[in-house]
This record gives C-alpha cells, structure tokens and sequence, in this order.
C-alpha cells in the first residue's frame, strides 16, 4: 500500500459527513467518566480499570507498532486499557461517518496536522492540558514545524514523529547514463541536466524513462510550496498567516516555473507516467523522484531489489524542504479519569524511546530534535538526508489541506491542458488560495 502524506482521501467531504456527527461522538467520548482520578501508576482511585480508545488509520506497521507500545503502556499502568480502532486507509472517511454517530468514538485520535485547524474550529479537540505538555516545553524540545498545530495560542495535538521530503535517485540508472552514484545532484541548475541526461524517448518520441517524475497530486505541490518557493527567496505565508505572500516577490513565479519546466520545457517527466511518480520510481521507470521519509518502508517491503540513494533537495538560494506530520490529540467530550489516562498515553507515545523506535519501524523521524539529531541517525545512509533537513524544514498552515492541493493541481491542469501561461495560472492559484484564507479567518473573526 502506498501513502500519501496528506491522508489520501477527500478531506472536505468527510468533514461535511463529521460535522454532523461529531456532538454524539463527544457523549460518547464523556461517558463514564469520573472525577475521582487516577494515580502515579495508571490505576483509578475507585479500584476500577479506565479505558481509553484511540484511533488511527490502518497502515500495517504503524498498527503492529502501536499494539506492541499499547501493550507496555498498560503493563505500566495496570489501571488503563487502550483499544486501539482503526480502519482501512482509503475507507476511512466512510467508516469514521458511520461509527461516531454510533457513540463509538475515540478518546485520542491521530491525525494529518493539516486537519487540524478544521478540529479546532469544529470544537472536536480540546487543547493539551499545558501542565502535562507546556508552552515552554514543546517549543525548546520539539521542532519548530510543531507550531503549526498552536491555535488561538494552543497546542491541540502533539506528534511522536514527523516527515520531510528529499531526492530519491535509482543508483544503477545514473551509472548507466554515464552519472557519478555518489555525486546526486545539489542545486536547480544541476537537477535539470542530470534529469536531461537520465530522460530515455523512443523512436516516436514516447516516455521511456523519466529522468525526473514528475506528480503534484503526490509530493510535487509540497516541493513547490514548502521547497522551490523558499529556495527561491519568497515566503509562504505572513507572520499572522492570514495572507499568502507567493506574489509579493519574483520568488514564487520563479519557483512555479521552475517546477513546471520538468514535465513542458524539459520533458523529463509526464503526469501519470506509470500512473504515479512512485510507482514509475520504485519499478525503475524514472530515475529520480521527490518524496518523503515515509517511502523508504514501502520501497524495502515492495522493491526491495531497488539500487536506490536518497540526497536533501537541491538548492537555489536558500535551503528548504517540507515538512508534515500526523500527530495525537484528545477529543472534546474527553474529563475526569479518561482524561488523566488519555494524557498520560500521550506523554508516552511522545517519550524519546518511542519515538526512537517510531523511527526504526516505521521510518519516520523523531519530533523532537535531540532524538532526531543523534549520530547514528545523521550518519544513515536512508535517513541522513531527511534528518539534517530538518533544521530548515516548513510545514505550511492549511486551513483547507484538500482543497488548497486542489488549487495548486488545477493550476497545473490549466498550463499543460489548457495551454494557459503560466504567469496567468499562478495568479489565478495565489488568488484562489488567498480567498481561502480569507473565508477562513473571516468565520473565525
């Protein structure tokens, strides 16, 4: 199975399904609590077992990891019991709609940091309880793209690990076209000529091997945003993230266009070559592709004779990479002995062990930074590249994730389909997402 760091579903229509669901999940979520309390060790002062539910979609490792670390919890804390509930991953928009008008609705719920905002404004989270997780404590401890979840100054969710995205590179496809394996390309200038120099056409002028593919629907639209944008010298969004700041220099054009010379000016790369840009890389039909820290599992378990290596993003200007991240958060409804038992599972899925072992079974990257920068792990061969990105890596603040990837998708559909110049289309993207934003704050205002 493949994932997409967005959540790979339609985000807006479970949202339209969830807001009319969501007051019978909060009962649910506050039956049978109590005030009593639990004590050090988990147990409930009453002598009775506290149950906690969580939620997560299912991607087999994660839900093999998550039973094995629900299972230690609960040895250490004998008074709590947490059922883990997850569903399918392409399902689970229509499985969380007809569960929670159910009652059966989670405790402590995982989720795309960019739904987060959505939550919040919903009253489906309530923020962390800052004498268990304060202010002070998440900002010197965890990476800075962690703010990205801080609304109306609150934290609503917290993560064990976060992502960021890098140059994937097929090491026997350079040496074939001639290409030093060790020397990846660092810089804009060089990426287009190693992906001209990789790029194979047949007779009739058909794709045979992207040197570069090319997605946005995947990871292209963050490259774009949180990558080529800042390398460029622009900005994504103003200080009080009300306004979109592509525009407001030569930057963002310039990064736009950068991005859609791959596939027009250069073409290396096509749409839906082999049906995805993961699928053309993994089967060794493009050489080179950007994605996430979270690719590696599916490329170990699903080409594990892949000749691969894996570089931080070339640079213009400035160093710059995307970041994201799903994360935990407790749901309205949640007091008393759920509550304390809720609080302190999360404390424990935050803890350094877990989130060191997140990395080593799941492939994503420890949140907070004094895990993520060891030694052992800047010096791996998988993950070395994503981790010293870290520093200067951006999570964007979504205030609609799928329609905001939408916005940038149709932009490109109207230069490659519709043979519109690309400065028109941009203009056209930074207006459509400004309204966004504007529709956002203005209901929140």
């Amino acid at each position: 199975m493949k994932e997409n760091d967005e959540g790979g579903f339609n985000v807006k229509k479970w949202f339209l399904l969830f807001i009319s669901s969501f007051l019978v999940l909060v009962v649910g979520c506050s039956e049978s609590t109590s005030d009593t309390g639990t004590n050090d060790q988990g147990e409930s002062q009453n002598g009775e077992t506290v149950e906690i539910e969580y939620w997560q979609y299912h991607f087999d490792s994660k839900v093999k990891l998550m039973d094995e670390l629900i299972a230690e919890f609960e040895e250490a804390n004998p008074g709590i019991k947490v059922k883990q509930t997850t569903f399918p991953y392409d399902q689970f928009n229509e499985r969380v709609a007809a569960q929670v008008p159910a009652g059966r609705g989670p405790d402590v719920i995982n989720l795309f940091y960019g739904w987060v905002p959505r939550y919040v404004d919903s009253g489906y989270l309530q923020p962390l309880p800052q004498d268990a997780f304060s202010h002070e404590e998440i900002e010197s401890e965890f990476f800075p793209m962690v703010e990205s979840v801080k609304i109306d100054d609150e934290y609503w969710t917290i993560p064990t690990a976060v992502r960021t995205l890098a140059l994937f590179y097929n090491k026997d496809l350079f040496e074939e076209a001639g290409l030093d394996p060790e020397q990846p390309p660092t810089n804009w200038d060089e990426l287009v000529e190693y992906s001209k120099q990789l790029t194979i056409r047949d007779g009739n002028d058909r794709l045979q091997q992207a040197g570069m593919a090319w997605e946005p629907s995947q990871q292209g639209h963050h490259w774009f945003r949180d990558g080529l944008l800042y390398q460029a010298g622009g900005e994504s969004l103003s200080e009080d993230r009300r306004t979109i700041l592509w525009d407001q220099s030569p930057a963002g054009l310039e990064a736009f266009n950068y991005w859609l010379d791959f596939p027009t000016t250069h073409a290396v790369g096509e749409r839906d070559f082999y049906t995805d840009d993961v699928t053309a890389f993994m089967t060794g039909h493009a050489a080179m592709n950007i994605d996430g820290s979270f690719r590696i599992g599916t490329l170990q378990a699903d080409a594990p004779d892949l000749n691969y290596a894996i570089a931080p993003l070339p640079v213009k200007d400035e160093q710059s990479t995307q970041a994201s991240f799903w994360s935990n958060g407790i749901t309205s409804g949640v007091e008393g002995e759920k509550l304390e038992a809720s609080v302190k599972f999360l404390q424990f899925l935050t803890s350094e062990d877990v989130m060191e072992r997140w990395l080593d079974e799941i492939g994503e990257l420890p949140a907070k930074e004094s895990v993520a920068m060891q030694g052992k792990y800047l010096e791996s061969e998988l993950y070395g590249a994503f981790i010293e990105q870290l520093p200067y890596a951006n999570a964007h603040f979504f205030v609609d994730e799928s329609q905001e990837r939408d916005l940038v998708i149709q932009a490109v559909d109207r230069v490659l389909l519709q043979n519109v110049e690309p400065e028109e289309a941009f203009e056209e993207l930074v207006t459509e997402t400004q309204k966004l934003f504007d529709d956002y704050w203005t209901n929140r205002d």
